[in-house]
This record gives structure tokens, sequence and C-alpha cells, in this order.
């Protein structure tokens, strides 16, 4: 190996990216993972004999694994079987009050027109044009591209000449307020200020600009045989294949530094790992608290609680369910979502929520095969305060309750006493150390929410960010491009300080498809 030897600390999806990517070009990698299986958040629970996606499950911008697993000598597709979602999601607000966006936006269209008239489709149209106009706007200025500055860095990146550009991303004005501009029907207003909620924020405090998330998701959204961890037991693969080692079940103690920089990483078994490199993958947080030293704690700055994005109460279930004809990815809105966010800010839990279900075997069998329990992965926000408040029992009770209750208003009734499995802040605290049980890093309140996140490179020499909690952002295509970037920061770094050395060639390799048992 001729390039860097280089420890990645963490196996999630930002992290495994960077292992692929620097293992295939020539870089010397090893991965250490504290849990037994890759994928960080993308992991699975086994619940009355099933295995439930208890992570990410959207998988969008399929574009970014492609051109990821071609520089890596493979291809995306012989490695993972997926297919595009026809419904993108089901949404409801009442036992008859329903809308389905679909993978076709002139049936998406259509729907809106039936459901709220030729008004709110003519809406429609026109938000999705400038939802479209955002993203092309910062894809290539700000989402694919290291950290920049606001507002002349980014102005540069987008181009001297469009000055109006600036002003179309809309980051003075909330999400909210503009959503309440296009759609006169609050439902509709309510559908799209969710997106807010991907990178675990407000509507009511988060910029305009995360409207792109709609297009993104319009664009197509991909379902994976196997779920998301299919997707990082592939990158895992593909690294190995190129040479990285992987330790599970170790922690890393403390990352060393020396005068020049990072000079390695002590496990908490006293092995000390010589690296010229590393690349954190895990919540910049854990970085700054101390969690792996009091050396690299002054690599990137902290930030207050109050700034944490959302938590999640989650119930991984199996069960039977009935009344509603349920999908993929479906949403049973509340009837009052000021309310819900003004609950989220003060850290109460939500007396009326909105309510996320993942069902997992749908769009894979047929509803009518579907004759007794199926695997669902059923979200409420949360407050991320898992470090300084432990939920009751009867709390939990009471949060079960609300949720119970939100579904049945909608026409969904689960089976009493279902067999399930119930996370909350503080078990996300636990699995990400110094977030609360955050799960999306900071918030995206305010507009220079996207210029505060943390980048690939910190203050320290050597010492690298990537994952979800990292710019661009979160959510699964977001922690694989900011692992993209770490790799290609590190080895920009590493040829500006040894212009002489010869370059590597990603080996060409065939895998086979990722594939997961069901065990539905």
């Amino acid at each position: 190996m001729s390039g860097e030897r280089v420890v990645v600390i963490g196996a999630g999806i930002g992290g495994l990216v960077s292992a692929a990517l620097l293992s295939a070009s020539g870089h010397d990698v090893t991965v250490v993972e504290k849990e037994v299986t890759v994928g960080g958040k993308a992991r699975r629970v086994p619940v009355d004999g099933a295995q439930i996606d208890a992570g990410p499950t959207v998988f969008t911008l399929r574009e970014v694994f492609e051109e990821i697993f071609r520089e890596c000598g493979s291809e995306l597709e012989r490695c993972i079987a997926t297919r595009r979602a026809h419904v993108i999601a089901r949404h409801a607000w009442s036992d008859t009050e329903r809308l389905d966006l679909f993978a076709d936006p002139q049936r998406s269209e259509e729907a809106i027109g039936d459901f709220a008239g030729a008004d709110a489709a003519r809406s429609y149209r026109n938000f999705r044009t400038e939802a479209r106009r955002i993203y092309d706007i910062l894809n290539k200025s700000l989402l694919r591209r290291s950290k920049v500055g606001w507002p002349l860095p980014l102005m540069w990146r987008i181009g001297l000449w469009r000055v109006g550009d600036l002003a179309a991303i809309r980051p003075y004005e909330s999400l909210w307020k503009v959503l309440g501009d296009h759609f006169a029907d609050r439902r509709l207003q309510q559908l799209f200020a969710r997106y807010s909620t991907y990178c675990g924020s407000s509507p009511f405090d988060a910029p305009a600009t995360l409207m792109l998330i709609a297009h993104v998701e319009a664009q197509g959204v991909w379902l994976i045989e196997g779920g998301i961890s299919a997707l990082a037991e592939a990158l895992r693969q593909l690294a190995e294949r190129n040479g990285a080692r992987f330790k599970m079940g170790e922690s890393v103690a403390r990352i060393e530094i020396g005068r020049s920089g990072v000079t390695g990483v002590v496990l908490l078994s006293g092995d000390r790992l010589e690296a010229n490199a590393v690349i954190c993958n895990a919540d910049p947080a854990a970085l700054a608290s101390g969690r792996l030293g009091d050396a690299a704690s002054c690599a990137v700055g902290g930030f207050a609680p109050k700034r944490r994005s959302l938590s999640a109460f989650v119930w991984l279930a199996h069960a039977e369910t009935n009344g509603f004809p349920l999908t993929r990815h479906n949403v049973f809105f509340s009837p009052d979502y000021a309310r819900e966010f003004s609950e989220l800010k003060i850290g109460t839990q939500i007396v009326d929520p909105s309510v996320y279900v993942c069902a997992q075997d749908r769009d894979t069998r047929s509803a009518a095969s579907i004759d007794g329990r199926e695997r669902l992965q059923i979200i409420v926000n949360a407050a991320a305060n898992g470090d300084t408040h432990q939920t009751t029992e009867e709390e939990l009770d009471r949060c079960t309750q609300a949720m119970t209750r939100s579904l049945t208003r909608c026409g969904l009734r689960l089976e009493t006493d279902m067999p399930h499995s119930l996370v909350t802040p503080r078990d996300f605290e636990k699995l990400f150390p110094s977030t609360g049980g955050a799960l999306y890093g900071r918030d995206s309140h305010g507009w220079a929410a996207s210029f505060l996140r943390q980048g690939a490179r910190t203050r320290i020499p050597g010492l690298y960010c990537a994952g979800g909690s990292t710019h661009p952002g979160s959510g699964v295509p977001m922690a694989g491009l900011s692992g993209q970037l770490a790799a290609r920061t590190l080895m920009a770094d590493h040829a500006s300080t040894r212009p002489l050395l010869p370059g590597a060639t990603a080996g060409g390799m065939s895998m086979q498809s990722a594939k997961t048992e069901s065990t539905a």
C-alpha cells in the first residue's frame, strides 16, 4: 500500500463509504466499530422471531451510491437488489381523509386535485417547480461539495452573475410560512412541512430551503431487498474486497494527537492502531465532549443541547393490523401541528402526535398475502433529552396510548399487546453518546444552520468527520455524500503533502447481490 494508514471510527453509512473509497484508492484502512454489526443507525432488531429494520427506511438519490460503487470498481445493482416504489407515501388525517403521493408526479398532481381541488393541484405544480429550482441551485454548489460559508463563498460557487439564485433558496423564511403561501389547504401545508423532520427539525423554525427534500423524494424512492442494513453490508464487502479490515465489537478509548496531527488511536482493550489519518464516523458532539479523548476534543466546535435535532420514540413491532390499507411508508397527521412542535420545543411528551409507520412487508408482498403479523417500525418525534431524562414506565404507557389514539383516529388498528420493542431517547443516547438521543446532529433552524454543520476537515490535521451529523446533512444519501467528501478531502490533503505519490487504481471485482432472507 502506497497510501495513508487510515483508521475509520464507526461503521455507519458515512464511515463505510469512506472506508470503501479509501481502500479502493490504495490506502491501508482499518474500521473500528463498537457494535457487532455494521450500519450504525441502519440496524436490525429481532422481535418475535422477525428481523425488523430499526433505522432509516427511505432510500433516495440512488445515483449517489451508483457513483460510489463505480469509484470502488463495482456496480450497485450487482451488490444489492432494489426497485422503485410506485407510491412514495400514504398520508391520513382521519379515517376519511387520505392522500397518496406517487413516483409519477402527474399522478400526484391528479391525486391532490381530487383531494383538495384544482387550485391545490396548480399550487402543487408551482411548489414542485420551486423545490426543483432550490435543489438545482444547491446540489453541486453545496450538497456535493465541502462546507462553504455564507453568503460570498456560496455565491462564488453558484456564480456571481446569478444573484437571484441566492434569494431563490429562501434561507430567511420559515418552511411553514412559505408552504402557507403555496397551499391554502392546511393539510397540504402540513404534509410538505413534514420534510423538515427528515433532518430532525421544526417546520416553524427551519428555512424554506428544505423544500428541496420534496424534489429529492419526487425523483424516486427505492426499496432495497433486506432494507438499508443490506446496503451497509454491501459497503462492508466492497471495502473488504479492496483490503479494508474491520474490528467489530471494539471501542476507541482515545485518538492520539502528536505535534503534526493524528498519530493513531488506542482501543479500550489497550491495543494501539498507528494511523496517519482518522475519520470519525460519529456525531461531532462525541468528539467535542471528550468521548474520544481530551486531545481530540478541540477538533470541532461544540453546540448547546438546545440546538440538538429531534429524537424519537420507536416501536419495533410484529403485529396484526386492520382497518387501514397500509403501503410501505405511511404518515398519520395530528390535528394541531403547531401544538405538536411547541411541546417538542419545551421537552414534553406530545399529547396528540403525528405518527410514521413503515410497514416493511408491504410492496414486497401483496396485501392479500399478509395473513397474520407483519413487521412495523412506528415513529413518534421526541425531544433529544436522553442524557438528562429517564422516561418512566408511566410516561412510556402514555406515549404508547397517544400513538395508538392517533392511528385509531385515522382508521388503523393494531393488535392488543402486540410483540414489540420500544426504543427511547435514552436508548439512542446509549447507542450514540453525547447526543441526548438526537438522530440528525444539530437542528436545521435558522438561515445559518447549513453553514454551522461540521465539515469533513477538522481543526486537527489528519482528523476528519463523516456521517449524517456532518455536512451535507442527515439521511442515507447525505451520509453517503459525507463519507465521499471525507475520503476526497483526506486524499486531497495527502496529495498536497506528497506530490510524488503514485496514484492507485481501484480494482475491478464483482459481488453477489446482498440478500436478506425474509423472516416475516
